[in-house]
């Protein structure tokens, strides 16, 4: 990890990243309530690890089968649609300033992983 890297993960920390880790790792816990929503509840766990340092990161939109489809739509009906529209307003409050600009793309990003986690893949910058 470059230190530009590091650099931009701390100050993602502290301009709304905490907030955005905190509201997937919240979904998790929602799911985890009802058994059925455990594999969901894995999902929204990594993704909270992965949100809290998100530079060096690049999220693959692969193959998605029928299970990933269905659970996909289960997901935007239940969490999914408030996770996207809480990341796009904090990415268009974030990219309203030049030194924003990194980090609302950071948002937008997320607001695309919050509507179809299910078949996303999570892998370092080569």
């Amino acid at each position: 990890m470059s230190v530009f890297q590091v650099l931009g993960n701390v100050l993602w920390i502290i301009f709304g990243g905490l907030f955005s880790a905190i509201g997937w790792f919240l979904a998790g816990v929602v799911c985890y309530i009802s058994i059925i929503g455990i594999p969901v509840g894995k999902q929204c766990f990594k993704f909270a690890k992965m949100v809290l340092c998100p530079f060096g990161k690049v999220i693959d939109y692969g193959s998605m089968g029928s299970g990933s489809v269905v659970l996909n739509v289960i997901w935007v009906l239940l969490c999914g649609l408030e996770l996207a529209l809480s990341s796009v307003v904090m990415g268009i409050t974030c990219c309203l300033t030049i030194v924003g600009i990194p980090f609302g793309i950071q948002h937008f990003k997320f607001a695309m992983l919050a509507l179809t986690p299910f078949g996303a893949r999570i892998r370092n910058k080569v």
